[in-house]
């Protein structure tokens, strides 16, 4: 019978560290290689168990190291942290750590990413710096106009809406400097708001194309950019048990610090992906004003209310907008997984049931 090997894997840029072990944890080696060097080493190397931390460059080791025939699992690094113990932080200690997770029976695997989910992701990262680059165009625009004592009134449509008037009715108070200034500062952000519409049309058309993103936009508060970036993380999501170790995966449910018996629960532990629950959460929070916007009818009668509806209006009223947000973008996440993991389209009808299993 075959020898099985572990390995911990330190990436890097350019330096690799390489620790392997056998299956009764004894150390073999721990060595560097260079980038070069990889591709022959693995090739030659018996199939393994290869441990690698979730960072950078992560996913494109995971599928090349299973194109040569090895098992490959991404760990989180904070599960990597807790084998390092007083050891001094060293690729070498780093590795050995990562084997050490590796062969823990009670270790959390991250599943890798496809290259089309890579694609989505980098879509929507691209979109959030763009979206960061106008509000500091904006931001610095109305510093420049306040150096001058005219205020735009808070938020990007009051700023599109005011700034052309402003502008038309001060421009000859301005020497030609602040005048060069403005106008190319006002030019860059046409700039970015092209860019940025454009992308979201690509995210529109690519949401529309994808089939679970369109079953997962059938939900109150999933929009195209929720439903790509859910997509593109959690994939089927089967590799979740129930949504609720989903949604604790996103970071939406409170973390819990009980001790003596006494059960105490904090704020959400705010784990996994920022952009994907803040999305989630603006998501969410954008369903609930929505509902209370179109509470009545034309005809002022109040309007036929679903499960889902009464139960955010419930909520509102019970904890707060803010809190409510929250705890329906928990509520969201675990219809989201029951959408996925069990390619079901979306039934308002069967909601109370299918959260419930969720």
């Amino acid at each position: 019978m075959r020898e099985l090997y572990f390995i911990g894997l330190d990436i890097a840029k350019n330096v690799f560290q390489v620790f392997t072990a056998d299956d009764k944890a004894r150390e073999i080696s721990n060595r560097k290689l260079s980038r070069n060097a990889m591709t022959r080493y693995f090739t030659q190397l018996p199939e393994s168990v290869v441990g690698i931390e979730a960072c950078g460059t992560a996913h494109h080791w995971v599928r090349t190291l299973t194109a040569f025939g090895h098992t490959v699992k991404l760990i989180n690094p904070h599960r990597v942290k807790a084998f390092l113990g007083s050891r001094n932080k060293t690729d070498a200690a780093d590795a050995k750590a990562i084997c050490e997770a590796l062969m823990h029976p009670g270790t959390t695997f991250i599943r890798a990413k496809s290259i089309e989910e890579q694609d989505i992701d980098h879509l929507l990262a691209r979109r959030e710096r763009l979206v960061q680059n106008r509000t500091q165009v904006i931001n610095q625009i109305r510093a420049f106009l306040c150096e001058r004592g005219i205020a735009i009134p808070q938020g990007r449509h009051s700023f599109m809406k005011v700034l052309p008037q402003l502008l038309a009715e001060k421009w000859e108070e301005f020497s030609g400097k602040f005048q060069a200034v403005l106008t190319d500062n006002y030019a860059d952000y046409l700039d970015l708001e092209s860019k940025i519409a454009k992308l979201d049309k690509m995210i529109r058309v690519e949401a529309t194309n994808t089939e679970p993103c369109k079953r997962l936009m059938q939900v109150s508060g999933i929009g195209p950019q929720v439903a790509l970036a859910l997509f593109a993380h959690v994939g089927n999501a089967i590799h979740f048990k129930n949504g609720r170790q989903m949604s604790a995966y996103l970071g939406l449910t409170p973390r819990e610090y009980s001790s003596g018996g006494k059960q105490r629960l904090l704020g959400i532990s705010k784990r996994g992906n920022v952009r994907l629950r803040t999305l989630l959460l603006l998501g969410a929070r954008a369903a609930i004003l929505g509902l209370r916007r179109r509470g009545r009818g034309e005809d002022g009668q109040p309007i036929r209310q679903s499960y889902l509806d009464r139960w955010i209006l419930g909520m509102v009223e019970k904890i707060g907008l803010f809190k409510a947000a929250v705890a329906l973008a928990n509520k969201i996440c675990r219809i989201a997984w029951a959408l996925l993991a069990r390619n079901e389209e979306f039934n308002p009808m069967k909601l109370c049931r299918l959260v419930k299993a969720a």
